[in-house]
């Protein structure tokens, strides 16, 4: 059987500031504008998850939705409501670039619905 893929989205909000403490002020602000004004400033964010896999036979199913979507919540509540540079550990060093986010948070799902894989 052709593999299938399961679209997935969900909401979650934050706020971040781009600022690398190494560089001054200038080059900061240079290169980040006003993303990198102090405090930061907030996001509604919308992860779109892909899974690929072959459709049980018994259940119909690539991954149950409600699997899904526990695991996506359970993910996303380490960066739901929070400030991405001063809660969250992965992003203390790490500026919480769009790319970034999808990088770290791709870490964190990756492997977690087997047999079925990570997409997209």
């Amino acid at each position: 059987m052709a593999s299938v893929l399961l679209n997935k989205r969900i909401e979650f909000c934050a706020s971040h500031r781009y600022h690398k403490p190494e560089w001054d002020a200038a080059k900061n602000r240079a290169t980040f504008g006003a993303c990198n004004n102090d405090p930061g400033h907030g996001h509604n964010y919308m992860l779109e998850v892909t899974v690929a896999g072959e459709v049980d036979q018994r259940t119909g199913m690539v991954v149950n939705l409600f699997d899904l979507k526990r695991v996506l919540l359970q993910v996303l509540e380490e960066f739901d409501h929070k400030h991405l540079n001063q809660d969250c550990p992965e992003f203390r060093d790490l500026n919480p670039s769009v790319e970034n986010i999808t990088r770290v948070i791709w870490g964190l799902l990756d492997g977690q619905f087997a047999p079925a894989r990570l997409a997209r």
